[in-house]
C-alpha cells in the first residue's frame, strides 16, 4: 500500500520537495536556492529554466534520501509563489525571457496611466484586487510588448503564460510531448484576469488589458487530478495546485470563517478565512480565493501583503555582508537589548497593504552615533512584526472580528525573538505549528484528498498540531510608543519616486 504522499514547493527564493506519511509528518526533503536576478532598479527576475532543474533535482534528492521511488507515492502537489509570471514557447519548452517576479516593480507606469483611466475600481469589484505592479496581467503586457514576436505567437497559442505552477505542471505532465497548461483557482485569483464571482477568466478584463485567451492556462480547482507526471515522478498522479499563501492557509488548517495565519517568507502574508462568499475590502486589503477543494464551494479570504520580510534579511547578507548566513540574524539582533529607536522601513518595493504606496522607498530612521549593527538587525526582524501589525488592524476593522490568535508559519517563524516581539507589538498570542512548513504540507494535502490519501478536510485538520505560543508581555505604553515611532518613519519613506 501507498503510505505517503508528495509536494513540490517553489518559493522566491529556492524549491523544495516533501515526502510526508498519512499521518503528516515530514519524512524526506531537499531544497535548493536559484538566481535573484537585478537588470535594473526595481527590476527582479527569475530564471525559469533554472527553477525547473532545481525541481527536477529536489525531486530526485528526496527521494533519494528516503530511500523511496515514484511508486511509493498516491499523489504529488505543487504551491508556488504566486504572481511571478513568464511566456514559453510550446513546441520548445523554452522560456521567451525571464520570468518576472511579484515584486518587480517596472509596470509602475502601466499603473499609473490605467489609474488615471479611472478603471480601478471596476477592476477591483471583478477581481478583489487594486491595480498594483504585484499582479500578473501587467506583467502579462509588458511581456506582450517587449518581448519581439511574443504577441503574435501568444495570439495563435504558440507560446504560453503561466504563473510558476503553471511553469511546473507543464514540465511535470510531460512539457512540450502534451504537459497540461493548467493553473488552480488560487493562483488564477493573482492574476488580476479572473472573476472572483464565476471562477474563469474575465472577457471585460481580457479586452481591458488587451491579453489574448489563447495563451492562458485552463482553471482547474486547487484539489483535482490533472494528469500523471513524467521523468523522475513517473506515473505520480499530479493532484492539486494552491499559490503558497493559499497552501499555508489550508496547510495550518485555517477552515473556519475568522480563522487567520501569517506566513513569514520572502514577504508576510496573513489571510484569513472569510468563508464561501468574497468579501470586499475597504481598508486597503485583497479579497481573494483561499482554496477551491474539488467540486466543494470555493471558500474565499481576506489578505494583507507585505513585499519585503525575509527578503530584508536575505538583503542585510547579500548586499551589506551584514551576516554571512540568515540564521545569524536573531544572535546578531540579541547582543542589543532594544532597537536603540532605529527603525528599518523595507520598501524596496514601494508599500503594499493596507498602504497601497508604489512611491515609497526603503530607509532606515533614527540612526545616532549609538547605533551598530545589532541595532540595524533587530530593526529589520522588527519591521516584519510592524507591519503585520498593521495588516492585521487592518483585517479586524474589515471583520469586526479580532483575532484571539495568529498562527504563525514560513521560516522567520523560527526566529524565537521576532515571533515574541510580534506577540508583544499585536497585544494577542502567535501561535507556532510543529511544522513551520505548512505551505508545503497543505499542497500536500490537497493532492491527498484528490486521491482519497485523506478522507476530508477534517482528517487534514487533526493533523495539525501547535509547538509553542508566544504569549504578550510589553506594557500598552510601551506597545504604543514603538508604533508611534515606526509611523513615523513609514512617513518619510513616502513619496520618494515622485
Amino acid at each position: 500500500m501507498t503510505r505517503f504522499i508528495a509536494a513540490l514547493d517553489q518559493g522566491t527564493t529556492s524549491t523544495r520537495f516533501v515526502v510526508i506519511d498519512e499521518a503528516g509528518e515530514i519524512r524526506a526533503f531537499d531544497q535548493r536556492e536559484h538566481a535573484q536576478i537585478y537588470p535594473r532598479p526595481g527590476w527582479v527576475e527569475h530564471d525559469a529554466a533554472e527553477i525547473w532543474r532545481n525541481a527536477q533535482a529536489v525531486i530526485s534528492g528526496a527521494l533519494a534520501k528516503a530511500g523511496l521511488s515514484p511508486r511509493d507515492l498516491a499523489a504529488v502537489g505543487v504551491t508556488n509563489q504566486r504572481e511571478t509570471s513568464l511566456l514559453w514557447d510550446r513546441a520548445t519548452g523554452a522560456p521567451l525571457a525571464n520570468a518576472i517576479v511579484w515584486m518587480d516593480t517596472r509596470t509602475q507606469p502601466l499603473v499609473d496611466r490605467l489609474t488615471a483611466d479611472g478603471v480601478g475600481e471596476g477592476v477591483r469589484a471583478k477581481t478583489g484586487l487594486p491595480l498594483a505592479t504585484y499582479f500578473s496581467a501587467l506583467k502579462l503586457v509588458w511581456l506582450l510588448e517587449n518581448i519581439p514576436g511574443a504577441r503574435a505567437t501568444a495570439e495563435r497559442g504558440e507560446a504560453l503564460f503561466g504563473t510558476i505552477d503553471s511553469w511546473i505542471v507543464w514540465n511535470l505532465t510531460g512539457g512540450a510531448a502534451g504537459g497540461r497548461h493548467v493553473t488552480d483557482a488560487t493562483n488564477a485569483s493573482r492574476t488580476q484576469l479572473m472573476n472572483l464571482t464565476t471562477l474563469d477568466w474575465d472577457d471585460e478584463l481580457l479586452a481591458l488589458f488587451d491579453i489574448p485567451r489563447a495563451c492562458l492556462p485552463d482553471i482547474r480547482s486547487s484539489s483535482d487530478v490533472y494528469g500523471d507526471c513524467t521523468g523522475a515522478l513517473a506515473g505520480v498522479p499530479l493532484a492539486g495546485a494552491l499559490g503558497d499563501q493559499h497552501a499555508a492557509l489550508l496547510g495550518q488548517a485555517c477552515l473556519a470563517p475568522g480563522d487567520a495565519k501569517n506566513t513569514y517568507g520572502t514577504g508576510c502574508f496573513l489571510l484569513m478565512n472569510t468563508g464561501e462568499a468574497p468579501r470586499a475590502s475597504t481598508r486597503g486589503l485583497l479579497t481573494t480565493l483561499g482554496y477551491k477543494l474539488g467540486d466543494a464551494k470555493p471558500v474565499y479570504a481576506l489578505e494583507g501583503s507585505v513585499a519585503i520580510a525575509g527578503a530584508l534579511v536575505q538583503w542585510l547578507r547579500d548586499n551589506l555582508g551584514l551576516i554571512e548566513n540568515s540564521r545569524e540574524i536573531e544572535a546578531l539582533a540579541q547582543t542589543v537589548q532594544d532597537n536603540g529607536d532605529v527603525y528599518f522601513v523595507p520598501a524596496f518595493s514601494g508599500l503594499y497593504a493596507p498602504r497601497w504606496r508604489g512611491d515609497a522607498r526603503g530607509i532606515i530612521a533614527g540612526l545616532t552615533r549609538f547605533s551598530n549593527k545589532g541595532h540595524i538587525a533587530r530593526a529589520a526582524l522588527e519591521a516584519a512584526a510592524y507591519q503585520t501589525r498593521e495588516v492585521l488592524a487592518a483585517m479586524e476593522a474589515d471583520t469586526g472580528v479580532a483575532i484571539r490568535e495568529l498562527k504563525v508559519d514560513g521560516g522567520m517563524a523560527a526566529n524565537e525573538l521576532l515571533m515574541q516581539f510580534q506577540a508583544d507589538i499585536l497585544g494577542a498570542p502567535v501561535v507556532r505549528p510543529r511544522h513551520l512548513e505548512t505551505t508545503s504540507l497543505g499542497a500536500a494535502y490537497a493532492a491527498g484528498l484528490a486521491v482519497g490519501f485523506f478522507k476530508d478536510v477534517e482528517d487534514v485538520a487533526a493533523h495539525w498540531r501547535a509547538a509553542q505560543r508566544f504569549e504578550p508581555a510589553m506594557a500598552q505604553e510601551e506597545r504604543a510608543r514603538l508604533i508611534a515611532s515606526w509611523e513615523k518613519a513609514v512617513e518619510r519613506s513616502l513619496g520618494w519616486t515622485l
